[in-house]
């Protein structure tokens, strides 16, 4: 009777790693020189950022999908976030301009997880600030609070040739995520780097109360700040893809109307991915 195998030895399992590890670093700079490459072929350094929201959450989203093993997912992400973000910074430097009045740590931990530490992180202490460094820029990005603000800051994003909203980060949502703070990433994109799964629009309304909140509640997140010129309210409204087709800004403009508020503009301000939320379990879901 033959005798089983033996295991391999440390020394022989760490060998396999150091190889492996030689691999992973070859491999980069392989990618590293597809992106030198690039750069000669787009000359993205005299268009600003080469940041892409739409290639970058079907990334994250491919990553998910097929990650198996004991590795965490916040390990894996924040390595891929790290290696795009840097490859990113290589085609076209940019910098991140963070409104740190939601809280700077989170913010910061935001910034970092998802941008690395190569790319500048510029901190304001309000997100007009922010949107208006980026505003002057060629190609910096903005970070700000997804869910609350003391300021409508999203009306400057209103005119023709502004900056917009283009991702909501992270761009995968799951408990106890190192950097959860939900943020709007705020740039210049070309239109075919968009992703527009989920609209924003800035509504500003006259006549604003709870009945009015209550009525949009259902149908859309929305961030709401007083307007005391108008006695009323400006709007941050996301409204998801599978309501365009049924005109999603015309019915949150129905229920204003039918709630008792008074609709005196809206505007498109930007769009991003849909939220992308990993359960427990593993399995991803939209």
């Amino acid at each position: 009777m033959s005798k089983p195998p033996s295991p391999p030895s440390l020394a022989e399992l760490r060998k396999e790693i150091d190889a492996i590890d030689e691999g992973v670093h070859r491999l980069l700079m392989q990618r590293g020189a597809i992106i030198d490459r690039l750069i000669q072929v787009k000359q993205t350094q005299e268009v600003g950022s080469a940041f892409r929201p739409a290639r970058e959450a079907d990334m994250m989203r491919r990553l998910v999908e097929r990650h198996r093993g004991i590795l965490p997912i916040d390990t894996v992400e924040s390595i891929w976030r790290v290696i795009i973000s840097t490859f990113t910074y290589v085609q076209a430097p940019f910098s991140v301009h963070a409104d740190v009045s939601v809280g700077e740590s989170a913010m910061r931990d935001s910034a970092r997880f998802h941008f690395g530490f190569v790319v500048p992180y510029v901190s304001h202490f309000s997100a007009q600030a922010a949107v208006e460094a980026v505003s002057k820029s060629k190609g910096d990005l903005a970070l700000v609070s997804a869910i609350s603000s003391r300021t409508p800051w999203w009306t400057e994003l209103e005119a023709n040739g502004a900056p917009k909203i283009t991702a909501r980060l992270p761009f995968l949502e799951r408990a106890d995520h190192p950097a959860a703070l939900p943020v709007f990433v705020i740039s210049r994109v070309a239109d075919d780097a968009m992703v527009t799964e989920v609209q924003m629009w800035s509504v500003r309304v006259s006549g604003w109360n709870a009945d009015t909140a209550r009525a949009l509640a259902p149908l859309a997140e929305i961030v709401a700040v007083p307007d005391t010129a108008f006695d009323g309210a400006a709007l941050l409204v996301s409204v998801a893809g599978q309501d365009f087709e049924e005109k999603g800004i015309e019915k949150i403009k129905l229920a204003l109307l039918q709630a008792g508020a008074s609709v005196r503009s809206t505007a498109l301000v930007g769009s991003h991915a849909t939220r992308y939320t990993v359960p427990p379990n593993g399995s991803p879901k939209s």
